[in-house]
C-alpha cells in the first residue's frame, strides 16, 4: 500500500488550521496605578525602565502579545508563560503582597538575575531587548536590596531576613 504525500499534506493542514479554533486567553487586567511596583516601592528610574523592558511583557498586566502569541501551539506556550509568570510576581499588582512577601520577592528577583535565570532564555531568543547586561543587574540587585533595607526599617525591624536569620543563627544570640 502506497502512501500518497499529497494526502498526508492536507491532513496535516486540517490540523493546523483545527487547533488555531482553541485560542487561550491572552489578558491585560486594568491596572489600579497605586498597587503597581512603582507606587509601593522606590523603585529607581535605572531600575524600572530595566523592569519595564525586561520583565513587565510577562510579569504584569501590561503584556504585549506579539504576533506569535495568536498562532497555536506556541500561543498555549506564551499564554501559559504569562500566567506562570504573573503568579510569582506581579508587578502590576505589587500591594498583593505582605511586607514579608515583598521582601521574598524582591531577594528572589535579585537572585533570579544574578544567575541568569531571569528573563528566559526562550524570550530572549525572540526579544533582544529584554537581555541584560551586568549594568542592569547591578541597578536591579542595588534597587531591591535597597528596598528591602526600606521594608525593613518601616517594619521597624531594621534588618532584612536574611540579616535577621545570621542574628538568629549567631552564637551570641541568646534564644
Amino acid at each position: 500500500m502506497k502512501r500518497n504525500p499529497k494526502w498526508l499534506l492536507i491532513g496535516l493542514a486540517i490540523v493546523v488550521v483545527a487547533i488555531q479554533l482553541y485560542q487561550p486567553e491572552r489578558t491585560n487586567p486594568p491596572i489600579e496605578q497605586a498597587r503597581t511596583v512603582e507606587a509601593q516601592t522606590e523603585i529607581s528610574p535605572a531600575a524600572s525602565a530595566i523592569v519595564n523592558r525586561a520583565c513587565k511583557d510577562c510579569h504584569s498586566h501590561q503584556t504585549r502579545w506579539p504576533w506569535y502569541s495568536f498562532v497555536a501551539p506556541v500561543s498555549w506556550m506564551v499564554a501559559d508563560d504569562v500566567e506562570h509568570a504573573r503568579s510569582h510576581v506581579n508587578f502590576s499588582d505589587w500591594a498583593q503582597y505582605e511586607r514579608k512577601d515583598a521582601d521574598h520577592k524582591l531577594e528572589e528577583i535579585c537572585e533570579e538575575v544574578e544567575k541568569g535565570a531571569m528573563p528566559l532564555a526562550s524570550y530572549q531568543w525572540m526579544h533582544a531587548q529584554a537581555r541584560l547586561s551586568e549594568q542592569d543587574v547591578q541597578a536591579i540587585c542595588a534597587w531591591t536590596q535597597a528596598e528591602r533595607r526600606r521594608l525593613a526599617e518601616t517594619a521597624g525591624g531594621g534588618n532584612t531576613s536574611e540579616e535577621s536569620h545570621d542574628e538568629e543563627d549567631s552564637p551570641t544570640h541568646s534564644h
